[in-house]
């Protein structure tokens, strides 16, 4: 009867434990993992259908599992770092559960594969842009006027901007995408902010973080770039609107400028038909005097 109970209880304990699953993505990271001898394993395809049905079998158990990007060249220093040996199972677990705390996750929820590894893909990169724009906004240091912290200034005054920009959206599911231009390539960020039927603004906290530093950044450097949104309501037009950035503000873009941004090809400069049921018109008034600028 003991031994009965036992058993039971460390079958209970079992699903106490959450797992995480380092996962390769893409053909070229799995390549990239056969020079190891222990990784058994020499068919994506194949490694992804038994993964899936791993998770399958532990969801269907009780067990919660998250799965993480795993990335051979961070699991090569990773080893050279810690001075762990590569080829070897263990290694693999130990930088796996170090991703649990710095690197992209996803909790698995049932979805396929194929729809999760976009998810997974699209949070790294999500990750990447805000560790990389948080670093270029501590590089600028204090102002050599008034020592006030640059990269500080500028995220509090993209909070501020943020803010009156949902304040006086209209009502509905708002999407907004900033875009500044940085070396070496453009950085982008999205931000999805829904309402409640009771007009609560639900944000994720993650993408609003990465969403201010970039619209930050933009603001502290002078960078080219660009902010607009799309509001979508039951019953009417989608409405579209943006501003361009313009040293540390925003200046609105008119209603031509939208529907030209919207309706051209950006690689062929192809007009593009519009799309039927939107709005591109011209952004509130932020009344933007009442916010703090930062002159320097």
């Amino acid at each position: 009867m003991a031994f009965t109970d036992h058993r039971t209880m460390r079958r209970v304990l079992r699903r106490e434990i959450a797992g995480i699953i380092g996962l390769l993505t893409d053909e070229h990271d799995f390549r990239a993992m056969r020079r190891y001898r222990t990784f058994s394993f020499d068919n994506h395809r194949t490694y992804l259908q038994q993964t899936e049905t791993v998770l399958k079998t532990r969801a269907a158990q009780g067990t919660h599992t998250t799965l993480a990007l795993f990335d051979p060249q961070e699991y090569a220093d990773f080893c050279a770092e810690t001075g762990l040996a590569p080829d070897d199972p263990a290694s693999r677990t130990r930088f796996t559960a170090e991703l649990a705390i710095t690197g992209a996750t996803v909790p698995y929820d049932g979805r396929p594969l194929t729809e999760l590894l976009p998810a997974l893909v699209d949070e790294a990169v999500r990750q990447a842009t805000w560790e990389y724009a948080s670093t270029l906004l501590a590089r600028l240091g204090p102002c050599p006027s008034c020592g006030e912290d640059i990269g500080r200034a500028a995220f509090s005054r993209a909070t501020a901007l943020l803010t009156r920009i949902l304040e006086t959206a209209p009502p509905g599911n708002r999407h907004l995408v900033c875009s500044v231009a940085s070396t070496p390539e453009t950085l982008d960020a999205v931000l999805h902010a829904d309402q409640d039927a009771d007009g609560t603004t639900r944000l994720d906290e993650a993408e609003a973080l990465e969403f201010t530093t970039v619209l930050a950044l933009g603001l502290a450097t002078g960078n080219p770039g660009g902010l607009v949104m799309r509001t979508t309501a039951p019953d009417t037009p989608d409405r579209v609107y943006g501003w361009r950035l313009r040293g540390d503000t925003l200046r609105p873009l008119t209603a031509g400028e939208v529907f030209d941004a919207y309706c051209t090809d950006a690689e062929s400069g192809d007009l593009i038909s519009p799309e039927s049921g939107v709005d591109y018109c011209e952004p509130p008034d932020l009344g933007e005097e009442g916010l703090h600028r930062h002159r320097h």
